[in-house]
This record gives C-alpha cells, sequence and structure tokens, in this order.
C-alpha cells in the first residue's frame, strides 16, 4: 500500500509513476495521467519501417531528423505532455527545450502513433491535443481497426476529418512535412 506524506503535483506524480514503472509511457494529456506498457515487437518494427522510408526520402538533406519517444510539450494545461512514438522534427529542436525532457510544438512538424493498449488515447485525446499544440501533421497507425488515419492542417485547434488509408494503398505525407515520401499501409500495420 502507497502512502503519500504530502500532496503531489500532477507532474511530481508523472515523475514518481515514472520511476515506479520502468519502460512506461508516462504522459499528461488534458489533465489525465497516464501510463502505457511498454510496445511490442511489432509496434517498434513499424516505427523502424517509417524510419527508413524517411531515410530514403532525404529527411537530414531536408534539414529535418526523425526521433522516437521524444517529450513535446503540450499548451492545452499548465503540465500537459505527450511522448510520440515517433516525430519529424527541426535539426536544431534541441534549441526548442522548455523543460525536463519536453520540447516546443513549434520544432514538431509531424508525429506519428502506433496503436496499442491505449488506442482510445491515440484516436481522440492525441487527435485533441495534437490540433491544439499545431502540429502540422498527426499520423495514427490504428492497428485495433486496421487502418492508418492521417490528420493534417489544424485550424483553430482542430483538425479537419482525417483521410482514412486501407490495406494495399500507400499514404503520401504531406509536403509541409518537408519532403515527399509515401507510406506503404500494410507494413505499418502488420510492423
Amino acid at each position: 500500500m502507497a502512502v503519500l506524506q504530502q500532496e503531489l503535483t500532477l507532474g511530481e506524480a508523472a515523475d514518481q509513476l515514472a520511476r515506479a514503472l520502468p519502460g512506461h509511457r508516462v504522459e499528461i494529456l488534458q489533465g489525465r495521467l497516464t501510463a502505457t506498457p511498454p510496445p511490442d515487437g511489432k509496434h517498434q518494427l513499424s516505427l523502424t519501417k517509417i524510419g527508413r522510408a524517411f531515410d530514403r526520402a532525404g529527411i537530414v538533406e531536408a534539414g529535418c531528423e526523425y526521433v522516437q519517444g521524444v517529450g513535446l510539450w503540450l499548451p492545452t494545461l499548465p503540465e500537459d505532455f505527450a511522448i510520440p512514438d515517433f516525430s519529424v522534427v527541426e535539426e536544431d529542436f534541441t534549441d526548442a527545450h522548455v523543460t525536463k525532457n519536453y520540447y516546443a510544438p513549434h520544432v514538431f512538424r509531424l508525429v506519428v502513433e502506433v496503436t496499442s493498449s491505449n488506442w482510445a488515447d491515440d484516436l481522440h485525446t492525441k487527435v485533441e491535443c495534437y490540433a491544439q499544440a499545431g502540429i502540422p501533421v498527426y499520423l495514427v497507425v490504428d492497428r485495433k481497426h486496421d487502418e492508418v488515419l492521417l490528420h493534417a492542417g489544424p485550424a483553430d485547434g482542430k483538425y479537419p476529418e482525417p483521410q482514412r488509408f486501407k490495406r494495399g494503398q500507400s499514404v503520401p505525407v504531406p509536403e509541409s512535412v518537408g519532403i515527399r515520401v509515401d507510406l506503404s499501409v500494410d507494413p505499418l500495420l502488420d510492423g
């Protein structure tokens, strides 16, 4: 049984939870503390394949980098932050450090989430959070519903309806990311 000796802020509780659950992804989304278990192998293979596609397309030559598991400060509430599975960021993104391991949203060109046990957050809560943060492109590899969703061009803190891609199709990553790349849906879903 845990005994609290003092009241914690949400951020302090997130820090304690992250220490208590190594390997879990701890986030604060719209004032709600979440902890997601470590991803499975297929989840990680999907991210590897995305990285390879961006390498082939010349992401570094375009003045960007891609990173996995880097914190994104969210302007929704004071302590909100997310840790996207995969992000395309400006090459000097570390200059946009906000606090702890979180970076300002303006250096993120694209974020990707591959659904796992927290699929509802990826499909709903994070759509709202990333749109409010002004993330230009949010790609969801929705393994639960066997499709890929492309959210792009947020306006007034909301994304328009997403484009949906099924097996056998490719997702054209918007040029606002800085490069031209098409991602095949099947390997994204299968890992």
